[in-house]
C-alpha cells in the first residue's frame, strides 16, 4: 500500500479542570511509514505519552481529543465510536506499555492471555491458538515458548514480560504500533536486546513503529526520523542522525549536551536553566522562551513549525545554524 501507515495532521487533547484546560497536545503533526520508526523524544509533561494515548483512542474525561486528524492506512479515527475503536486497537494499531502489567493479567497463564487476544479479533480453534501463542512467545526470543504457556505473569523476569507484551502487540501484524518507554524499566543490557528485536521486527513485518521516550541514547540506535516534543507542540522534527548531530532548536541543544555520556569526566554537566512551565499557565509566544539564552522580543510570538533546511523542520525564531 502507498502513504504512511499513519498521519496526524492538527492533533489537540485537552485536559479540563476546575483550575482550567490542561493543553496536553496542541497541534501535533506526524507521520510514519511502513516498517519505519519515528522517536517521540521529549521531557516529562512533554505531551508524549498522551499523543500516544491519543493515537490509541485511550483518552478519557476529563480529557479529550478536541481537534485534529488521524488517518490510520488512510482511514480517519476521529469520531470512530467505542466499538470501532475496540476492533481496531490490538489489530490494526496496537501500543506497548511502560509497565507490561498494564497488558498482562496476573491471574491467568501466559498461553491464556495471549489466545484470548488472538480470539478478540479473530476465530481460531484452541490448538491454532496454543500454537500461534508458542509461535509469538518464540519470535520475540523467550526460550522453550512452548513450555512457558502455562506461566504465569510472575514466573518472567521484567525483560521477558516486557517480551510478551511485545509478542501480543505483534500478533496482528498491526499497521502501527506505540512504544511507550517500554525499555525505561529494564537492565542497559537486556534493553538493548529489545531495542534491536522491535527494530528488526517492524522492519520485517512492515509495522510502522512509534517510539517514545525521553532517552536520546535509545532513539540514537533505533529511529530513522526523530520528533521533539516541549509543552505539547512539536518544536523539531527531522533525520535522526541530522537531529542528534545537528540540532536547530536551543532545546534539543540542550538535551544533547545534558546526556552524561558526552561530557568530559569530572566536568558539572550543561543544565536547561529554570522548569518546564506550567500547561495550565504557559506563557505567550514560545514556551521555552523564558528558559532559552536566545530568546527576544520576536518570542513573544508562537513561532510557526517551519522548514529549515529540508527535511527538516524546527519551531524557533531564532534556530541554531547547522554544524
Amino acid at each position: 500500500m502507498s502513504g504512511p501507515a499513519l498521519e496526524v495532521r492538527g492533533l489537540a487533547t485537552h485536559f479540563f479542570s476546575r483550575e482550567g484546560v490542561v493543553k496536553a497536545v496542541d497541534g501535533v503533526d506526524l507521520s510514519v511509514a511502513r516498517g519505519k520508526v519515528l522517536g517521540l523524544v521529549g521531557e516529562s509533561g512533554s505531551g508524549k505519552s498522551v499523543t500516544g494515548f491519543s493515537l490509541m483512542g485511550l483518552v478519557d474525561p476529563p480529557g479529550r481529543i478536541v481537534a485534529g486528524s488521524i488517518k490510520l492506512a488512510g482511514r480517519e479515527l476521529i469520531g470512530l465510536s467505542g466499538e470501532e475503536m475496540r476492533r481496531l486497537r490490538g489489530h490494526k494499531i496496537a501500543m506497548v506499555f511502560q509497565d507490561p502489567m498494564m497488558t498482562l493479567n496476573p491471574v491467568l497463564r501466559i498461553g491464556t492471555q495471549i489466545a484470548l487476544a488472538i480470539r478478540a479479533h479473530e476465530q481460531v480453534s484452541d490448538a491454532d491458538a496454543r500454537a500461534r501463542a508458542a509461535a509469538a512467545l518464540g519470535q520475540v526470543s523467550i526460550p522453550s515458548p512452548a513450555e512457558r504457556l502455562d506461566a504465569y505473569p510472575h514466573q518472567f523476569s521484567g525483560g521477558m514480560r516486557q517480551r510478551v507484551a511485545i509478542a501480543i502487540a505483534l500478533l496482528h501484524r498491526p499497521d502501527v504500533i506505540v512504544a511507550d518507554e517500554p525499555t525505561t524499566a529494564l537492565d542497559v543490557s537486556i534493553q538493548g536486546q529489545i531495542l534491536y528485536e522491535m527494530q528488526s521486527l517492524a522492519a520485517a513485518m512492515g509495522v510502522a513503529l512509534i517510539w517514545i521516550t525521553h532517552d536520546l541514547a535509545v532513539v540514537s540506535s533505533l529511529a530513522d526520523e526523530i520528533c521533539v516534543m516541549y509543552a505539547g507542540r512539536i518544536i523539531e522534527r527531522g533525520p535522526a542522525d541530522e537531529v542528534l548531530t545537528s540540532p536547530r532548536h536551543p532545546y534539543t541543544r540542550g538535551l544533547l549536551d545534558s546526556v552524561p555520556g558526552d561530557a568530559a569526566p569530572g566536568s558539572a554537566l550543561p543544565q536547561i536553566q529554570g522548569s518546564t512551565p506550567s500547561l495550565l499557565r504557559l506563557p505567550p509566544g514560545c514556551a521555552f522562551r523564558q528558559r532559552c539564552d536566545r530568546a527576544d522580543q520576536a518570542c513573544g510570538a508562537m513561532p510557526e513549525l517551519a522548514e529549515s533546511g529540508k527535511p527538516r523542520q524546527v519551531r524557533c525564531h531564532h534556530p541554531l545554524a547547522t554544524a
